[in-house]
């Protein structure tokens, strides 16, 4: 007889203590059990959760960026829309009356310019850049460092191709800079800390105040009668953004005019710093060009896929695949397979698929149009590259 007061009852398990109803060993009372416990599920079921979940999870990884892009107006508003001046030019026009059409006066002297840039690879951009603007400035300014922002080492491609650029030795404040190389850093602070460097190049190059200083990558570049409007026009604007003609990989594909982070400024001592953000909301229209990703090379395509900030962007190694960049290039595709960065689901609905060709060479560089042989593979029907 049990003691009293203790508890001798031992539990048992009504369902699945055996599959005969009679105990059995651990080994088959858990398989027992695990079978009981399915009892009320549809294999069915089980086996498309089994297949379904890692195949959802596959898309998550493979499309979503894609997807945040796409809910992109959900989740962020627009900026405040730019204060657009209207833009007035013609060859045939005298610059009184051209300063006058803007509502502004003719200056006695024009002002100097200061065209200063960060440098990276982009040779023949450089060289289109300033050819345009060589005729309106006084002094070229150009930092080059053999780190890109990414931390990976780079030659100085600059200073190995500098004779190519003797049209304007009398005129360059050349600095390089020192990488930091930190592994795992965002790269948009090794971006900052090299335009803070090109910010002390500029002070180098005895910049003055009121003097005009160009803020913009290589490959943002404003016409030369831009330029030239702005230095011999006096109330300008002391800060002012350039809206350029937005193309991708050449001439030929057309994107829009919605480039405007290339800024123009009457310097002042102490205040104006370098930088690639907005700045004011004034914004001059059709002042210049913006191309992107415009290389000979398929090699240069994927250097700066790797180098600039948003490295990020690359998700797969195939997208460095020679054959596949050339193939999106051809086509007027993304290079990083990504819906069109806009504010409004009709703006990225009205941007998807591939940038249809433009077959107009109006109102592009001089100098590419004069020299047609050297960079032909800028103009609409060249799309094929050399592999670098």
């Amino acid at each position: 007889m049990p003691e009293a007061g203790r508890y001798t009852h031992k539990k048992d398990d009504g369902i699945c203590n055996s599959v005969c109803g009679e105990p059995t060993s651990k080994a088959v009372m858990a398989m027992s059990r695990l079978k009981c416990a399915l009892r009320g599920f549809d294999f069915r079921v089980i086996l498309a959760l089994l297949i379904g979940v890692p195949l959802v999870m596959l898309m998550i990884y493979a499309h979503g960026q894609k997807v945040t892009y796409f809910l992109r107006p959900i989740w962020e508003s627009p900026p405040e829309p730019f204060k657009i001046i209207p833009h007035y030019y013609n060859e045939n026009v005298t610059m009184e009356n051209l300063c006058k059409l803007h509502g502004w006066k003719v200056r006695e002297t024009p002002r100097r310019v200061f065209d200063a840039v960060l440098f990276s690879n982009e040779l023949d951009i450089l060289e289109l850049r300033w050819n345009e603007l060589s005729p309106y400035v006084s002094e070229f300014v150009l930092l080059e460092s053999n780190s890109t922002f990414t931390g990976v080492i780079k030659p100085l491609y600059f200073k190995e191709n500098r004779d190519r650029f003797r049209f304007a030795e009398s005129r360059l404040t050349y600095g390089t800079y020192g990488g930091r190389f930190m592994k795992g850093e965002n790269p948009f602070v090794e971006e900052s800390f090299q335009r803070v460097a090109l910010d002390q190049l500029i002070r180098i190059a005895r910049i003055e105040d009121d003097d005009i200083l160009i803020m913009s990558d290589v490959d943002e570049i404003p016409s030369g009668h831009t330029i030239n409007l702005l230095r011999w026009c006096d109330d300008t604007p002391k800060i002012l953004h350039l809206q350029l003609r937005n193309y991708l990989y050449s001439f030929e594909f057309f994107l829009d005019d919605k480039s405007w982070r290339a800024s123009i400024h009457r310097y002042v001592s102490g205040k104006t710093r370098y930088a690639h953000f907005r700045q004011t909301d004034e914004l001059l229209a059709d002042s210049g060009w913006h191309c992107s990703f415009c290389f000979r090379h398929i090699s240069d395509f994927a250097f700066k896929m790797k180098a600039y900030s948003h490295v990020d962007r690359i998700r797969f190694k195939y997208f460095l695949n020679p054959e596949r960049i050339q193939d999106v290039i051809c086509r007027g595709a993304d290079l990083f397979d990504m819906l069109p960065e806009e504010y409004t689901f009709q703006e990225i609905i009205a941007k998807l698929g591939n940038i249809p060709s433009t077959f107009s060479a109006v109102h592009l560089p001089s100098y590419l149009l004069q020299n047609v042989d050297r960079y032909r593979y800028l103009l609409p029907g060249n799309c094929r590259r050399e592999s670098g």
